[in-house]
């Protein structure tokens, strides 16, 4: 407890609640056995008259159109041992943020009356916890108040859908089973499963009580079962709850988050220094806007480098069961960014600290895990679209939103393996949802609303990161670091223009952090983060990473899936709350509220983060199986990176042969063909970057900015390519 966090010796599939310490009683199964079945229920649809209780409808009923479907041709190379398997499929759901999850055998009277029966024996119950209410002062309280079980039904559902998507790419039957679409009755399923105790008619769980959602993945995959609980279990909350029994969450840390703000995350970011600029220069006026075309990612999809990160480029995120089935969800979502503006009185909705309040509330509802808010640059908009054509800004505020990617599932990999790109598929998805629903509540509000997701945004998320004070520019380079999450986290915007208060940037002292900690850079597998001093890279000061490297490891990575490994070692990918690490949580508070002891804090902390082997992988948090999906059918992947730390390693900058490709080296924004990379080229344009002293002395005195801040021009359009691109999101 005082230099790990209380869960490091915690399996994850385990869960947040000490359920393993319950109780258990094998007489109930005999007596749910006993009960009569219940008829199969119709439907329902509930009052279209609530904006959020329709949105979160909506979002429910696109997930469940994956609830059922058909295996993958073959099975996937899964041990017999029933307690792993069910290890995998516990972890997943919890994962993906269930508050409980158990498993059961089937009865024949858990099947509704007029439902059809599955071959199916086992069942993996999903559990929700009602999100708490917002303030009844705050504008969100009326938002959200008769939305609080449409919403868990819907959070329920996803995780359902996607888990029984997971074992139909496994090989095995599965469908969900969710609010709207069950053929299952899921309370005695649920009892059965050990998360709940009946009493009389109804079920209450041990730790939450009656408020939650439940959802169940019926399946032909066989599963290690476990025992119902015993009457007394709802007793459960002693001494050894409050404390943090076995490493699970403790109601220490459940009461100190029931007690914020509802518009404040569960971090104290309202505790950081806020500052009117962000901490590393921007020169706003040279700043070139930048086409989607000169993302990376997007070249690769084009061909620019070369065939194979073309190819990979369609799967190198997804290309594992539990990925795909994440993907499949986030894609079913694009379509529904934007839409029409309901024409609505927007009068009382014109006090932007309000409104500000209220969104963030809103967002933490959602499972937003740190929100901030910012007008939004004219340079943040890309320039131009996929295909060519041009953006013109249209909404003045963004909403910038964090989704965690999991500390203790991070502890548990390489930061480079087959679970990497899961992750990142995860923090996509929820971040999609959650955009997605809000944008969908302001259009019908009166309010014009879009979702910027990882699938399609017409933004930049970075700047609007900074801006909306989230973070600061790190070494990792074109990367923003939290003070309590660190780079552990994947992002999402919704710009409108509901008037809202915007936020400040904060400093937290990251650049002298950075400056003096090299552990992304020791540690990245590919040498694309700089041993080096910051340059001026389009308009910014940055530690400048050699972008094409990166791109081409996380596409063509053979023994893993995309690649985090420089969030994985860096020293701020740590837990800060009440269950913490004790040292860790004093280091946050004197790192925030002592940023004078920086010089001296930085190397005893570095050194201290070395010999306490973070960044190692924990066995005890790999919960997950490592599968490659090749044609549609999961495989033993050929290798698996297995890297842990090597404090061994020395670089010297000047040997570092690093790569940039500035505005006047980026394609054509509407060039569709191929453009070929000019590696040597963009080597020596390394040579061309200012100090950031020297561009603010240029600045100074006036003089212009240099060429290579102008972008490339569109090619004619006479003789402009038309060749399909294939987004694989759309």
């Amino acid at each position: 407890m005082l230099l790990h966090p209380r869960s490091k010796h915690r399996a994850f599939h385990l869960g947040p609640f000490p359920l393993e310490s319950l109780p258990r009683d094998e007489n109930v199964i005999a007596a749910e056995t006993g009960r009569m079945a219940i008829p199969i229920l119709p439907n329902t649809i509930r009052p279209a008259d609530h904006v959020l209780t329709r949105a979160a409808d909506h979002y429910r009923e696109i997930f469940s159109k994956f609830a059922g479907g058909t295996p993958a041709n073959a099975k996937a190379p899964v041990p017999n041992d029933l307690e792993r398997r069910s290890a995998d499929i516990k972890g997943g759901a919890y994962f993906m943020d269930a508050s409980g999850a158990g498993i059961c055998r089937i009865p024949d009277n858990a099947w509704m009356t007029g439902a059809a029966k599955l071959s199916h024996d086992f069942a993996l119950v999903v559990m929700v916890e009602h999100p708490r209410l917002p303030e009844a002062d705050n504008l969100a309280h009326d938002w959200v108040h008769p939305a609080v079980a449409a919403t868990a039904d819907m959070r329920a559902c996803e995780i359902a859908c996607c888990l029984a998507e997971y074992l139909r790419h496994m090989g095995f039957d599965a469908r969900a089973h969710v609010a709207g679409n069950r053929l299952l009755d899921v309370e005695r399923l649920a009892v059965l499963a050990g998360l709940a105790v009946r009493r009389g008619e109804a079920i209450e769980s041990p730790y939450i009580g009656k408020g939650f959602s439940l959802a169940a993945v019926s399946t032909d995959y066989a599963l290690a079962v476990d025992l119902p609980l015993r009457v007394d279990a709802l007793k459960a909350k002693g001494l050894g709850y409050w404390w943090g029994l076995n490493g699970a969450q403790s109601g220490r840390e459940r009461n100190r988050r029931a007690q914020r703000a509802s518009h404040l995350s569960s971090y104290p970011m309202e505790t950081v220094k806020r500052v009117d600029r962000p901490t590393t220069l921007i020169i706003d006026e040279e700043v070139p806007r930048v086409p989607k075309r000169a993302a990376f990612f997007q070249r690769a999809l084009h061909g620019d480098l070369g065939d194979k990160a073309k190819k990979e480029r369609t799967r190198f995120a997804f290309k594992t069961p539990l990925s795909f089935a994440l993907f499949q969800l986030i894609r079913s979502m694009v379509k529904f960014q934007d839409g029409e503006v309901a024409p609505t009185d927007k009068d009382r909705l014109n006090d932007p600290a309000a409104n500000a309040r209220a969104i963030k509330s809103l967002s933490y509802f959602l499972g937003s895990d740190l929100t901030g808010i910012c007008e939004i640059p004219r340079y943040a908009w890309f320039s131009h679209k996929e295909d060519g054509s041009p953006i013109e800004p249209y909404h003045r505020y963004a909403v910038v939103m964090l989704i965690d990617q999991g500390y203790d599932t991070m502890e548990g990999a390489s930061g480079d393996d087959w679970i990497s790109g899961t992750q990142s598929m995860r923090g996509y998805l929820r971040g999609a949802e959650i955009a997605g629903i809000m944008s969908e509540f302001l259009r019908a509000k009166g309010f014009p609303a879009r979702a910027q997701t990882n699938a399609d945004s017409d933004v930049l998320h970075i700047p609007l990161i900074l801006w909306a004070g989230l973070g600061e520019l790190s070494r990792i380079g074109e990367l923003v670091l939290n003070p309590f999450v660190g780079p552990r986290f994947k992002s999402v915007v919704l710009t409108t223009d509901i008037p809202l208060q915007a936020d400040k940037p904060i400093d937290f002292g990251l650049q002298t952090f950075c400056g003096n900690c090299m552990k992304c850079a020791r540690e990245c597998p590919c040498d694309a983060i700089p041993f080096g001093d910051k340059v001026m890279f389009n308009g910014y000061e940055i530690w400048k990473p050699d972008v094409e490297r990166c791109t081409r490891y996380r596409l063509t990575n053979p023994k893993g899936s995309a690649c985090g490994r420089c969030m994985k070692t860096c020293p701020l990918n740590k837990v800060v709350d009440a269950d913490g690490a004790l040292l860790t949580r004093m280091a946050s508070w004197l790192g925030i509220n002592a940023m004078w002891l920086k010089p001296l804090m930085v190397p005893i902390a570095t050194f201290m983060d070395d010999w306490l082997a973070n960044g190692k992988r924990n066995p005890l948090k790999k919960w997950w199986f490592d599968h490659e999906l090749v044609n549609g059918i999961a495989v033993t992947p050929k290798g698996t990176n297995q890297r842990d730390i090597d404090p061994t390693r020395r670089v010297d900058p000047a040997n570092q042969k690093m790569a940039i490709y500035p505005a006047n080296m980026m394609p054509p924004p509407n060039e569709l063909g191929a453009v070929e990379l000019d590696r040597k080229a963009a080597m020596a344009a390394v040579s061309l970057l200012e100090t950031p002293s020297q561009a603010r002395a240029r600045t100074a005195a006036g003089v212009a900015a240099p060429q290579h801040y102008i972008p490339s021009p569109p090619v004619d359009a006479a003789a402009e390519k038309i060749i399909a691109i294939a987004n694989p999101y759309k």
